[in-house]
C-alpha cells in the first residue's frame, strides 16, 4: 500500500469526495484536516467494526505526528460514546497492536496513557469513586476534564483535595460549592 492509495481508500470509504488526493499527500496539514474528517465521519457510525483497519491505515502514514493525532482524536470521540469502562476496555484492546507499530515509544505511551485516562473516566461515571493514589495515575488533562465535567460530590472533593495542580484543586472547589448552592 501507498500513502495516496491508503488516503484515497479511507476518504472513499468515509464518503469524503471534496479532498484532493494529491493534495494530502503532498501537504501533512491538509492531510491531517482529512484525518480528523474521516474520523469524525467513522465515530459517528453505531458500527465499531471498522475502527481497527481505520486506525491500522492510518498508522501506515509516514509523518507520525499526524497520524498519532488522528487516532487520539478517534480515541476520545468513541470515549465519549461508550456507555462504560468494560466496552471501551474491549474497543481499545483490539486497537492496542496497530498502536504498537509506531515507531516513536513517546506517541504510542501517549495513546496508551489517553485510553487509561478515559478508562478512568469512564468508571467514575459508572460511579466509582477512585482513591488519591487512583486520581495521581490519571493525566493533567483528564484531572482537568474532571474537574469541569464531573457532577459527582465526592470526585469533585477528591479533586479539591488531590488534583495536580493548583487550578484544578480551584475548579473542583468551586464547582463543589456550586453544586452544594443550587441544591439548597
Amino acid at each position: 500500500m501507498t500513502l495516496h492509495s491508503d488516503v484515497a481508500a479511507l476518504l472513499a470509504e468515509a464518503g469524503i469526495l471534496d479532498v484532493d488526493v494529491d493534495e494530502a499527500v503532498a501537504d501533512e496539514h491538509v492531510r491531517s484536516s482529512a484525518y480528523q474528517r474521516i474520523v469524525s465521519v467513522t465515530t459517528s457510525s453505531r458500527s465499531r467494526d471498522r475502527d481497527r483497519a481505520t486506525v491500522a491505515t492510518i498508522l501506515r502514514d509516514p509523518m507520525e505526528m499526524v497520524s498519532k493525532t488522528a487516532v487520539v482524536h478517534l480515541v476520545d470521540r468513541v470515549a465519549m460514546k461508550m456507555t462504560g469502562p468494560a466496552e471501551f476496555r474491549q474497543w481499545s484492546a483490539e486497537l492496542l497492536p496497530e498502536v504498537d507499530q509506531l515507531t516513536t515509544e513517546g506517541y504510542r505511551e501517549f495513546i496508551r496513557r489517553r485510553i487509561h485516562d478515559w478508562l478512568f473516566h469512564l468508571s467514575v461515571k459508572d460511579g466509582h469513586v477512585p482513591t488519591s493514589a487512583e486520581l495521581a495515575k490519571v493525566t493533567y488533562w483528564m484531572q482537568r476534564f474532571l474537574a469541569t465535567e464531573s457532577t459527582s460530590p465526592a470526585v469533585l472533593a477528591l479533586l479539591a483535595e488531590s488534583g495536580n495542580s493548583k487550578k484544578i484543586r480551584n475548579i473542583a472547589k468551586n464547582r463543589a460549592a456550586s453544586r452544594k448552592l443550587r441544591t439548597r
